[in-house]
């Protein structure tokens, strides 16, 4: 199918409540505009050029999402513009996304990364340090930041009982967030989870937004 077929039937078939990324890193522009035609606004890349090379080119109604691991010094290029940056695995970070943000006056939208696969090559925090990481994370200061929610990737393996698991295990360490450290944020509502391969399992897991590169573009491209 074309890319236009493949969006559309992800906007039928994908739950109202869950926001469809569609990966377009290492993807034309052209590749990006006949999804755009389509309806598709949300879109994510993970080189930081890349993604200020198509923000020049691109209709400025695209909702860009920064979801691959970012680098401190790379922040600034990409606060003026950016939706929602999906990886921040560090305080440091946090802390000049909120630098950078203040500079602009602007907000920048985020969401925590937490490493819930057995996989160590993939960023994230230790879901069970979570609450020491917020112990330490001076929230109230941090007025240019909106931590959006929690994003993690699953194992890469065909046992779906596994990849159950962790996805749930990011969905319960978003509602103790949610109860706790949260309580007063309304905002703080988003589940990233889920790609090409698992995200029907994500979602019945309680994704509220799903990664797509290779079942919309074609070609394995949706892993940060």
């Amino acid at each position: 199918m074309s890319i236009a077929q493949n969006i559309t039937q992800f906007n039928q078939s994908l739950p109202l409540e869950v926001k469809l990324v569609a990966v377009s890193k290492t993807k034309s522009n052209e590749a990006i505009m006949e999804a755009y035609q389509s309806g598709q606004r949300l879109f994510g890349e993970n080189k930081v050029q890349e993604l200020l090379q198509k923000w020049e080119a691109l209709p400025k109604d695209i909702e860009w999402h920064f979801i691959g691991h970012l680098q401190s010094n790379k922040v600034k290029y990409l606060a003026p513009f950016i939706s929602m940056i999906h990886a921040v695995d560090s305080y440091k970070l946090l802390q000049t996304i909120n630098d950078e943000g203040r500079k602009i006056g602007r907000i920048v939208p985020c969401l925590v990364q937490f490493h819930i696969a057995e996989e160590q090559s993939k960023f994230g925090l230790d879901p069970d340090s979570a609450d020491l990481f917020f112990q330490d994370v001076d929230l109230a200061n941090l007025k240019h930041v909106a931590i959006s929610g929690v994003m993690g990737m699953a194992t890469f393996t065909p046992n779906t009982t596994q990849i159950d698991q962790e996805f749930l295990k990011l969905k319960n360490l978003f509602e103790v967030l949610k109860t706790t450290v949260f309580s007063q944020n309304t905002g703080f509502s988003e589940i990233s989870m889920g790609m090409s391969h698992d995200y029907q399992q994500a979602i019945r897991n309680g994704s509220t937004m799903v990664r797509i590169g290779s079942s919309i573009f074609g070609d394995q491209n949706d892993t940060p």
